[in-house]
């Protein structure tokens, strides 16, 4: 993990995270969804159906603290910005959704820790 890139770390989080979905019962939609204003990283479909936006972060070390405490108020306006536009774009507006992270730590030579946080945020504007 030593020297990767951010770009890499990212990925590798992004692609744990939705291994992780997968394993849960979620069906992944689209992933790295962009629209102006905003970003999803995962929209997944829980087994209850509803929509789930997720937001991954990972980390190679907690110099920068938690994974997790890097989606800050303004992080959530704009992941909030691109599910409102991807709902929008599949006529989805009256359909349950929520918002989740996925907070990854990877670790050299040792499992990397995944934690999933359900309904991490509300809707912000």
């Amino acid at each position: 993990m030593a020297g990767q890139s951010n770009q890499t770390v990212g990925s590798i989080g992004e692609e744990l995270a939705a291994v992780h979905l997968l394993r849960n019962g979620y069906h992944i939609l689209e992933r790295n969804f962009r629209s102006k204003g905003g970003e999803v990283d995962i929209v997944a479909k829980g087994k209850d159906g509803c929509i789930v936006f997720v937001e991954v972060k990972t980390r190679r070390n907690l110099a920068y603290g938690l994974p997790q405490l890097a989606v800050t108020t303004r992080k959530q306006r704009q992941i909030a910005k691109g599910a409102l536009s991807w709902l929008s774009r599949n006529q989805l507006h009256d359909h349950a959704a929520r918002f989740d992270v996925i907070a990854v730590l990877l670790h050299d030579g040792a499992m990397h820790e995944l934690e999933h946080i359900v309904n991490a945020f509300d809707l912000a504007y």
